[in-house]
């Protein structure tokens, strides 16, 4: 099932690191990048499959628990700060950041 194809990789992505989704769904084997985000909207398991880590492929802060904008997204950039990812104007710099699939 894909969601727990999701859930097991995002669990691979270190602290201090981020993956997006474009990245997930190439390390499955698929395009389904709108499904894998609906999958991680909705991820009961949070902070255990660490979600916060998932970004877009331009390095913008895409969105967190549903929200594009506001409570959220600030809670996610602090996720990601506390394990020290730098954000700038709600954007990672994926040179420094990047976490590759093996």
């Amino acid at each position: 099932m894909l969601k727990d194809k999701v859930y097991k990789l995002c669990k691979t992505i270190p602290r201090g690191k981020v993956s997006t989704y474009k990245e997930i769904a190439k390390k499955l084997n698929t395009k389904a990048y709108q499904a894998i985000g609906q999958i991680l909207k909705n991820n009961p398991f949070a902070p255990k499959v660490p979600c916060h880590r998932i970004i877009s492929s331009s390095g913008n802060i895409s969105g967190f628990k549903g929200k594009k904008s506001g409570k959220a997204i600030k809670e996610k950039i602090s996720l990601l700060e506390k394990e020290g990812i730098k954000v700038k104007n709600n954007k990672i710099d994926l040179s420094k950041y990047l976490y590759k699939f093996k």
